[in-house]
């Protein structure tokens, strides 16, 4: 009898799991013919991406489902350009993260993207992330809004070096650093847990001892004006703006949506979860990034030979 009613709970779970794939297909097959109807209506259009287009390629993101945190928010730029104690927190958890980060590869997001550009679908891509990984899967054209991680600037005379000369000065200041584990954090970060940190010494710059930062945009720190005013440009010139794993939370990237609505462009977003803007757009569909861009990219056809590139796409007439 116990038997019966175990192999009754099997089949009763076999079959919700199995339900619930198929609600899943069900959802990803929408999503993709009304992404796919979408740009065939716009033309080329601006992309926006962030944290979720890189999850796939194992770096963590920072909000829930419901645009909230999932863990505390990172390090200001006034807190860390203050303390001497907030820069070794920061550059002790960026040592032990930083590889990790380092090994992250391009997913089928960034790749189904970069096919879409080739094609002129997708023409300018602003990114929110700071990982170069739409570069690393061909997409030409990107704006790397928030900066990148695998550069370090001197706050004091400007130079700039390579995060691998930084991880290398970092490690030849802390040994045994090296061999610390933690776990894997958004952005090359890590979480350490209780560690003392008086002793950890922060390289300075070689040229004039200034104090040396990574070479992307703090919380409360402004995106440059000139990256601002490059991807304006490009929505201009777009036929509507694609949203792909933002929850477009931080105004950085939310004002592309106000800005795209009030020139009268279709806003598509693609994202799981809650967005800031999810009132706003005409187009919100709420499934997984890579699945249905990879099925988009490929009903969109092959892409050109190498060195070549499509047109940009312009939406149809009336």
């Amino acid at each position: 009898m116990e038997r019966e009613r175990a192999s009754g709970a099997d089949e009763t779970g076999g079959r919700r799991a199995a339900s619930a794939l198929a609600a899943d297909a069900d959802v990803a097959a929408q999503a993709v013919d009304a992404l796919a109807s979408f740009l065939a209506r716009a033309g080329t259009v601006l992309a926006l991406t962030g944290a979720g287009v890189s999850t796939d390629s194992g770096i963590p993101d920072y909000r829930d489902a419901l645009g909230e945190w999932k863990r505390p928010e990172p390090v200001r730029i006034a807190e860390f350009l203050a303390t001497e104690g907030a820069r070794r927190r920061y550059w002790a958890r960026s040592l032990v993260g930083w590889p990790i980060f380092r090994r992250a590869r391009p997913g089928g997001a960034h790749r189904a993207l970069a096919h879409l550009e080739a094609l002129g679908r997708v023409g300018h891509l602003v990114t929110q992330n700071v990982d170069r990984l739409h570069q690393a899967a061909g997409h030409r054209d990107v704006t790397d809004l928030h900066g990148v991680l695998d550069t370090v600037v001197c706050l004091g005379c400007g130079s700039s070096r390579g995060r691998d000369w930084m991880q290398r000065a970092l490690l030849a200041a802390n040994p045994g650093w090296g061999d610390v584990a933690a776990t894997p954090a958004p952005d090359g970060d890590a979480d350490l847990g209780a560690v003392d940190l008086d002793r950890f010494r922060v390289p300075q710059c070689v040229g004039c001892g200034g104090v040396l930062k990574p070479d992307v945009v703090f919380f409360g720190e402004n995106v440059p004006r000139e990256r601002v005013a490059r991807v304006h440009a490009a929505l201009e010139r777009a036929g509507g703006l694609l949203v792909v794993g933002s929850s477009l939370m931080v105004w950085s990237g939310y004002r592309f949506v106000r800005a795209a609505k009030a020139a009268g462009k279709p806003v598509a977003v693609l994202s799981l979860g809650r967005t800031r803007a999810d009132t706003e757009v005409d187009l919100k569909l709420e499934a997984s990034c890579a699945p249905v861009l990879e099925r988009v990219a490929t009903m969109a056809g092959p892409a050109p030979l190498s060195g070549q590139r499509a047109h940009p796409v312009r939406p149809p007439i009336g």
